[in-house]
């Protein structure tokens, strides 16, 4: 695949990450608004090259500096389409594939209600979101379960994988506990 792929109704860019990729669906607009599909699999699978089989839709809500992640699974492992429907977070992609070129690197992307960006992120690497605006409502298609008995979670501030958040200085994230414990570069499994 070359660096942005064309397809009648959705167009593909390659990202900084192996295997990840920016899925930008095409706007049928006029002065009424907007439409866009938000997933055809047809489409998906013939400007992707991938055949994936979802199973599970997610949506969550999060207000403003809120950081969720950097969650994986290491049993049912996961590939998600995520996309914003409200509001605007910088969206970022770790990878764990010992295997892969681009092992260890991250990428991040903003993504937003208005740019209708979708990133899809496949199995084997760490995911994480951070709120920017008042508030965010984010969606995500995952082609495994939900299996909290195997999910770990990567440090979102661990200096070795060294994430560029979009933090002002003196901003300290929201956090849930877990993320609060997440496990360091070294400690945590990969794959």
């Amino acid at each position: 695949m070359s660096n942005t792929t064309a397809h009648p109704k959705i167009s593909v860019s390659l990202t900084s990450i192996q295997d990840v990729l920016i899925i930008e669906p095409k706007v049928f607009g006029d002065e009424r608004g907007w439409f866009i599909e938000s997933f055809n699999a047809q489409d998906f699978s013939g400007a992707t090259g991938l055949n994936v089989n979802f199973v599970q839709d997610n949506h969550s809500f999060s207000r403003q500096s809120t950081l969720r992640g950097m969650h994986y699974q290491l049993e049912k492992t996961q590939g998600k389409l995520v996309r914003v429907v409200s509001g605007i977070v910088y969206d970022v992609a770790v990878d764990l594939r010992k295997n892969s070129p681009t092992y260890g690197n991250w990428m991040g992307l903003e993504l937003s209600a208005e740019n209708h960006k979708q990133l899809w992120i496949p199995a084997g690497l760490a995911h994480g979101f951070f709120v920017l605006s008042a508030s965010a409502e984010f969606l995500y298609k995952t082609t495994d379960y939900y299996h909290p008995q195997s999910e770990v979670c990567l440090a979102w501030d661990d200096p070795s994988v060294a994430i560029q958040w979009p933090l002002a200085p003196d901003l300290k994230p929201n956090l849930n506990a877990k993320d609060s414990a997440g496990l360091s570069w070294e400690e945590a499994p990969k794959f």
